[in-house]
């Protein structure tokens, strides 16, 4: 009796689960003692046979090859394989004289006649899947245009379903959101980042810690802002689903990304750490801890600027910023002419403004298909391109969504304006982290000469130090002195400050000492 492999074989896992596998040993069993054949191994195999490389199946031929039986026997010639190379392999096996049966052709692939009508069929099931495959990719760009996410959803989603939007996953959404935050705020390397969310619980799909490989994707995905770019082709689209973090928070962790100038790891989360420059050597002070206190130092020898405590430091920035507090009177004066410059400006809707800046993007948008249609530029330069114009657009549209924004909430402002008024009083009562924002906010430029600390005032305390004349020791100078109105740049860099420095401001309000 002649000793057979028997291979059988499913696309899915699920169609494994099913009675396909059994069905197709029935049918070789049921041929095999029709043919005085007797299976001596059977090859399972979960896995579509469009790919090459299946390895089941190529540990089938190798033992064929080593003739550990005389042939195999395979339900059908689909079952088989479904593309040319894999076909040419079995044709190969034949070749050498193994013999090849498929157990519901009725067939002689020995024979010139068998062969070729094997062959025919082989063709035909190789084009089959390649009209599938086009068929897929069609349905797959109709999605796409439309807005639908046709593909595993990533981490922070949730997959409803055949035709329908991820929604966002309600124990990673906020992980994802968590992450682009420690990353924005400049206190973390990939690597570190990658420990803390490991340990906050942040999971790939599979249930399993993320790898740094997966972290780095998932910071660079714009998908998590409402626009998805596929990365096979390169193809970008707008999302329908719900973004989990803004377009600035987005754009912010590529920036930071690129300047890549921060420490990979950290043991200790020092107060100043990253914030002071050596004034000669451009570089930053590195803190290092000695006999209970911590000192920073500049790390280039025979520099003069050896290092200096953190209570030193820690003094000059209090000192610095009750330079900058805003006497009562001069304060008066800011907010009614802060006032009077928010009731001028709600005459005008700002919806119409940004309604204009998006239409402008997309007739941009158009104007880029078209260049593309017409061979002007590439499909690289073209997603590139349409990347970048979704995003501006999806920004835009937060911005006409969040109508009770800090933006629009002039209460909101004037509360951030109380708090400016007293610094000094908030640094002394925060927390580390409050503290750093604190710093970052006030002071542009940061510096250490020799023993010394040099804090330069950032350009809005400049801007406000020559509206009201208060600023940096400004109470020596004449209370006559003219005061003008701030202006549309000035209130917008407050803005910004509540929008992005200070997103936590509100959780200043403690009692103080």
């Amino acid at each position: 009796m002649k000793q057979c492999f028997g291979y059988v074989r499913v696309s899915t896992k699920k169609q494994g689960e099913g009675v396909s596998l059994e069905a197709q040993k029935d049918a070789i069993l049921c041929f095999a003692k029709q043919n005085g054949i007797r299976i001596t191994k059977w090859f399972e195999e979960e896995q579509t046979a469009a790919k090459s490389g299946r390895p089941v199946f190529s540990a089938m031929l190798k033992a064929l090859r080593a003739h550990k039986a005389e042939g195999v026997v395979m339900h059908k010639i689909d079952r088989s394989a479904r593309n040319f190379r894999d076909w040419a392999r079995i044709g190969d096996l034949s070749d050498a004289g193994i013999d090849v049966h498929f157990a519901s052709e009725s067939l002689d692939f020995r024979s010139r006649g068998g062969r070729l009508s094997a062959d025919i069929q082989a063709v035909i099931a190789a084009d089959y899947i390649r009209n599938l495959k086009d068929e897929i990719r069609k349905g797959q760009r109709r999605l796409l245009d439309t807005g639908y996410y046709p593909f595993s959803a990533p981490i922070g989603y949730r997959d409803n379903g055949k035709g329908k939007l991820k929604t966002p996953d309600p124990e990673q959404a906020h992980l994802v959101r968590l992450a682009f935050e420690l990353y924005a705020s400049e206190r973390h390397s990939i690597r570190s980042l990658l420990i803390e969310m490991n340990q906050r619980g942040l999971r790939n799909k599979k249930g399993g810690p993320v790898s740094k490989g997966c972290l780095e994707g998932l910071l660079s995905n714009p998908f998590y802002t409402g626009v998805i770019h596929v990365r096979r082709t390169g193809d970008v689209y707008q999302g329908k689903h719900k973004p989990i973090i803004s377009v600035s928070l987005f754009e912010t962790v590529q920036e930071t990304k690129k300047r890549k100038y921060h420490k990979k790891v950290t043991r200790h989360d020092h107060l100043f750490r990253g914030l002071f420059r050596c004034r000669q050597c451009q570089t930053s002070m590195i803190p290092e801890g000695k006999r209970g206190h911590v000192y920073y130092r500049c790390q280039k020898q025979a520099c003069p600027t050896n290092s200096i405590r953190e209570e030193q430091i820690d003094r000059t920035v209090s000192a610095g910023l009750k330079k900058t507090q805003i006497g009562k009177t001069d304060f008066q004066a800011f907010e009614a002419a802060f006032t009077q410059w928010w009731k001028t400006r709600q005459l005008h809707d700002p919806k119409k403004a940004i309604q204009l800046q998006i239409e402008h993007i997309n007739a941009k948008e158009e104007r880029l298909t078209d260049a593309v249609i017409d061979g002007l530029i590439d499909k690289a330069a073209f997603s590139k391109r349409r990347e970048k114009l979704l995003l501006e657009r999806s920004k835009l549209e937060e911005e006409l969504r969040l109508d009770a924004s800090i933006r629009l909430d002039f209460d909101g402002l004037k509360k951030f304006l109380e708090h400016v008024k007293n610094l000094a009083q908030h640094y002394e009562i925060a927390t580390r982290d409050e503290k750093r924002e604190i710093i970052e906010m006030a002071f542009s430029d940061k510096t250490v000469w020799a023993k010394n600390v040099e804090l330069k005032p950032s350009n809005w305390l400049q801007a406000a130090d020559s509206l009201v004349g208060v600023f940096s020791c400004g109470d020596t100078r004449p209370t006559s002195r003219t005061k003008s109105p701030p202006d549309d740049q000035y209130i917008e860099s407050l803005i910004e400050q509540v929008e992005r420095k200070l997103p936590n401001y509100a959780t200043w309000d403690r009692p103080s000492n």
